[in-house]
């Protein structure tokens, strides 16, 4: 049964995240084999990645330059000397047996992320970041039926990860949602990674425990692995936390285990007792120098690093005077940010630009499903387009339609205005013809206005926009129609 709002609001939930980023390197972390998704099955491999006998590791540079720039983001310390250990456990997938990770002496520690909380901004640290090697991946058929078969692809063994350990700082499925949206925004800003959770690119596993309101000592967590998605994330902490809270409201204990998050169901179910760091027999890659990150170093990764989301997010303020909700939706992705930039540039209209790409772009885009690097309509001719509704030539409703058919045309507004006969009617003395043909159709109405029913305006102004299809400037058209009612 779902735990009620007033049991709930007595325990306190505890989360902590571990997040796996695959860097965006070109070949692996420790030989040259491709790091490309979607190869055939074991065709890029070698002896090192398939850790056959008399094979040594050669540490990628790359990859370690990538994981300083996220680490550098996320405002950590670099160590000046880390080391690589064996991580030592059994997976049919894992062919040397164990990997090669960070132990007690990882790349970087002591960062943090702000987010948003219900109670306002709220700053969420992060333990360490520290490299490693990924283990290769497992395929199952036919469990359904007597015909089982398991298929083992080693493609991905060896390939470069980062893996990114928060504090347990936060308290509700929301700010751990939060805190993976700003944290996968940050790593595509700084292209170390294409974060892609349907390719395994970014995985979460999420610690979580709950405690009374109030309480200091934290309870036993339970670890939920392998969440691919950030709903299935969101969705995997709130039943996890209701399940621990029931299990405590009846005098049971919490077991410290492993669980995967099944989302056909709806529910986390127990997959293995949670290993210790003992279990895993630490102990330094004998194969691998100390990592010493020279001072030279760390600074020509901190000057590669890009104009940050947050700091964007200031600047766009500053500079173009928008509103902090409309300058975070802007530079939530780097490519929508870049977008919005270049329609300013031509059209020098940044809140007029802003209110276009938010509202009416996006919507278009949503529609088909499709992001803003796919988008039909260019940077330059969305600022053609805004530039119109600026001087007045075209008015909101029109540059509606204009966009829609710019979007399934590719054509420039004012290629499409001229193929439809559109422009935005200024004259005068023409609408107030339209007018006066509408006054004299419609006496009863004149009349209405001029006994002082004035909310009648609105339906003239209405019917002038209907016989001009919606082509004339409504303050024009509303000028018009207080000489002439008079």
């Amino acid at each position: 049964m779902p735990v009620s709002a007033g049991l709930r609001a007595q325990y306190e939930a505890v989360i902590g995240l571990e997040v796996h980023v695959q860097l965006l390197t070109r070949s692996k972390i420790f030989c040259s084999c491709s790091t490309r998704f979607g190869d055939p099955p074991n065709s890029n491999t070698c002896p090192v990645c398939l850790g056959l006998p008399g094979a040594l590791p050669v540490l990628n540079r790359d990859a370690v330059t990538m994981a300083m720039k996220a680490a550098l983001a996320l405002h950590c310390a670099i160590n000046p000397r880390s080391r690589f250990a064996r991580k030592n456990y059994f997976y049919p997938d894992l062919p040397k047996g164990y990997q090669i990770s960070q132990y007690d002496e990882p790349l970087a520690e002591h960062g943090w992320i702000d987010i948003e909380a219900e109670g306002g901004p709220k700053r969420i640290g992060i333990t360490r970041v520290h490299m490693e090697e990924d283990a290769g991946k497992s395929l199952h058929e036919g469990f359904e039926d007597s015909d089982e078969k398991s298929y083992i692809d080693l493609n991905r063994t060896g390939v470069p990860l980062i893996e990114i350990v928060s504090e347990p700082d936060m308290r509700t499925p929301e700010e751990a949602y939060d805190y993976v949206t700003r944290l996968k925004t940050v790593l595509l800003y700084l292209e170390v990674s294409d974060c892609n959770m349907e390719e395994g690119s970014l995985r979460v596993d999420a610690n979580v425990s709950v405690r009374p309101a109030g309480a200091v000592e934290f309870g036993t967590k339970a670890e939920v692995k392998n969440l691919n998605s950030f709903r299935f994330l969101q969705k995997a902490l709130a039943y996890e936390i209701e399940r621990q809270i029931e299990l405590v409201e009846r005098g049971g204990g919490i077991t410290q285990e492993t669980r995967l998050y099944d989302s056909r169901e709806g529910r986390t179910v127990g997959m293995r007792s949670k290993e210790f760091a003992h279990d895993y027999r630490y102990f330094p890659e004998p194969d691998l120098l100390p990592l010493v990150i020279s001072d030279a170093w760390k600074e020509e990764a901190r000057r590669e690093l890009p104009e940050l989301p947050e700091a964007r997010k200031q600047r766009l303020m500053q500079d173009c005077a928008l509103a902090a909700y409309d300058a975070g939706q802007l530079t939530a992705s780097k490519a929508l940010a870049n977008y919005f930039e270049e329609v300013v540039k031509v059209s020098g209209q940044p809140k007029l630009a802003a209110n276009w790409i938010l509202s009416e772009l996006t919507y278009l885009l949503k529609e088909a499903g499709k992001e803003i690097e796919q988008s039909p309509v260019a940077a330059a001719n969305l600022a053609g387009l805004v530039t119109l509704v600026e001087q007045g030539t075209v008015s909101g409703k029109m540059g509606k339609d204009i966009l829609a058919a710019m979007y399934s045309s590719g054509r420039t507004a004012k290629d499409v205005m001229a193929a439809q006969g559109l422009e935005q009617i200024n004259d005068t003395e023409k609408l107030a013809a339209v007018a006066r043909e509408i006054m004299a159709a419609n006496p009863k109405q004149v009349e209405q206005y001029r006994s002082g029913k004035t909310a009648t305006m609105g339906w003239f102004v209405g019917q002038v926009m209907k016989a001009t299809r919606g082509q004339a400037n409504p303050q024009v058209v509303q000028d018009v129609l207080k000489k002439e009612l008079g």
